[in-house]
């Protein structure tokens, strides 16, 4: 009863001294451990939160009650523990890390400056080659790059360098063909490498899926790319994408029109963001003149920054 007592005499005092900070601080504390969850989602690593959250209950249990020895052990293993969360943790803390990297300036990539023509076209060989692949059960696996770098995987196979097109698609994951074991990367309008080594997943996939689909979600969940694979027993066609894959597609128009979604939202994506700097910075070069001639620059001139910018009201 003294514990249960003391415990409410510490609450209470501690609600005594709250303030708008601790809002403020609680708020950011919950946002950011909603993002580490997001980040591990439907990973190995949703059991090891689990099994460490046990532990620091029991952890506590014993605090409160004056488990002494139990204590003393728990937070010894609790210390070495979180000494190995990095190692553990390192596909989930890098995926986390990728992303917070992508909110930067740098990340204006090949693919999302193509021409609307172009992305067109890309979508349409893709899409093309996939359905006569997936018609005589050859498999497939062809990766997009978006924000995050792949020369690492790009160097790990075999350079191309050759404009896209569905029978070079076809041509190179036939079974008689030498480059047919791996991976394609595409960047931007190009086909760049084949026979790529990617990495294979760590995280718990149905066990219908081989060695291929292992490696699409690998390489989904270790970066940004779109990967496009085809199941060699089924002739499914899958993208994956985020450590997931879409529901199953047997027809080439389903596969056109799931790429053409991905890859439109990142063209819109990349307008918006180019349109924003070029209003910032007329804005900035009007208040620049406005200084030196000896006026400010008004809210007439800024509109007609936002409307010469192209973008609609």
């Amino acid at each position: 009863m003294d514990v249960i007592n003391n415990l409410w005499n510490v609450i209470l005092s501690g609600l005594a001294n709250f303030d708008f900070f601790d809002v403020v601080d609680i708020v950011v504390v919950t946002v950011f451990f909603y993002y580490v969850l997001l980040a591990i989602r439907g990973t190995r690593a949703v059991q090891i939160v689990q099994g460490l959250f046990a532990l620091l209950v029991v952890w506590g249990l014993a605090l409160l009650f004056d488990l002494k020895t139990l204590s003393y052990i728990l937070s010894a293993f609790l210390v070495s523990t979180l000494v190995g969360l990095p190692v553990v943790f390192q596909p989930e803390l890098r995926r986390t890390l990728m992303r917070l990297g992508q909110q930067g300036l740098l990340h204006n990539t090949a693919l999302v400056r193509l021409e609307k023509e172009e992305l067109d076209h890309l979508v349409e060989e893709i899409s093309f080659a996939c359905f006569n692949l997936s018609l005589t059960n050859y498999g497939a696996l062809i990766v997009l790059e978006r924000e995050t770098g792949l020369q690492e995987v790009i160097e790990s196979g075999q350079l191309v360098r050759s404009i896209i097109s569905a029978k070079l698609l076809q041509t190179i994951f036939h079974p008689k063909t030498p480059l047919h074991d791996g991976a394609v990367v595409i960047r931007g309008k190009a086909l760049e490498a084949a026979a790529c080594y990617l990495p294979l997943t760590d995280s718990v996939i149905d066990t219908r899926f081989g060695t291929r689909h292992r490696a699409a979600i690998g390489i989904s969940e270790q970066s940004d790319a779109v990967v496009v694979v085809v199941s060699e027993e089924t002739g499914e066609m899958r993208i994956a994408s985020e450590g997931r894959f879409s529901a199953p597609m047997q027809e080439e128009e389903q596969l056109r029109a799931a790429l053409n979604k991905i890859l439109t939202s990142d063209q819109q994506k990349n307008r918006v963001s180019t349109v924003r700097e070029k209003i910032g910075l007329r804005w900035a070069a009007n208040a620049k003149m406005g200084k030196l001639f000896g006026f400010e620059s008004t809210a007439e001139s800024q509109e007609k920054a936002f409307d010469d910018s192209g973008v609609d009201g």
